[in-house]
């Protein structure tokens, strides 16, 4: 493979995180950088693409598929990712307010710790100069 095929395949990779997570995480780009120097990057393709397929041809739709997403990483107590889908969610036309019922759905199903975990990922995507309601 080229060099100029390697750029062109990788970024293809880069624009599927970008349009359903409006970025590409840094856990990415370090997977990317690994695919690309040892020559697995068909493998992360393939990833990219199960993700596009699972986020964006759901019948859920794209704001739905990050929320349960979200829900489901504060039931797992992934802090990290559940911060990556939060930001998605926002990204699909998700408000705060949705945000919020997630994790009061997460406190039911998962406990406190979810519901926190999900408070504090909420609280953290408030604008800072109201750090009140949004939506």
């Amino acid at each position: 493979m080229t060099d100029d095929t390697i750029a062109r395949r990788t970024e293809a990779v880069r624009d599927r995180y970008r349009a359903t997570l409006g970025t590409v995480p840094g856990g990415v780009e370090d997977r990317l950088r690994l695919a690309r120097d040892f020559g697995r990057l068909p493998t992360e393709e393939a990833i990219a693409a199960l993700r596009h397929i699972v986020l964006t041809d759901s019948p859920l739709g794209g704001r739905v598929q990050q929320l349960v997403h979200f829900g489901q990483l504060l039931a797992l107590g992934r802090a990290h990712p559940a911060r990556i889908h939060a930001q998605g969610a926002l990204h699909a036309g998700a408000g705060i307010a949705d945000l919020v019922g997630v994790a009061e759905t997460a406190l039911i199903t998962a406990g406190v710790p979810a519901y926190a975990l999900g408070t504090e990922i909420i609280a953290e995507l408030l604008p800072a100069e109201d750090g009140g309601e949004a939506g």
